[in-house]
């Protein structure tokens, strides 16, 4: 019983790091695509997500496939600052699935001048080469 509790005491809180890592790097992203939004820089937002043919991005218009798509849909649909306005993303869940996936699910409000937008979102984000992205959004 004494070695279970000794290899407990010292396995639990490198496997809590590992996560709680991987979380900071997501959640870290988050905060780089809102600082992003807000200096009115597209491109720099999307850095978040998966530059890929298959990444899917559902929205009210329907599902958009591929990074290029979805980086044209923003620039069409957000195509000067007053339109992008301010963003603050509000966590509601941040769910690990395995190592390699995570769930997100929050709720997004643009603060503009033409009139304030909001919704929610669920983010599917997946560890590729070692580096976290986004692979699945769908925001309404």
């Amino acid at each position: 019983m004494k070695k279970l509790l000794l290899i407990l005491i010292i396995i639990l809180p490198s496997i809590a790091k590992a996560q709680s890592k991987d979380e900071a790097a997501i959640r870290n992203i988050l905060a780089t695509q809102n600082e992003a939004w807000n200096r009115g820089d597209i491109e720099q937002f999307m850095i978040g997500y998966w530059e890929n043919d298959s990444l899917m991005f559902i929205g009210k218009s329907g599902v958009t496939y591929g990074y290029t798509n979805t980086l044209n849909n923003y620039k069409k649909g957000y195509p000067d600052t007053a339109a992008m306005g301010k963003l603050s993303f509000n966590l509601i869940q941040v769910k690990k699935l395995s190592n390699k996936y995570y769930h997100i699910t929050g709720k997004w409000f643009l603060k503009r001048s033409i009139g304030d937008v909001g919704g929610h979102y669920t983010l599917v984000f997946k560890k590729i080469k070692g580096r976290w992205v986004i692979i699945s959004d769908h925001s309404s």
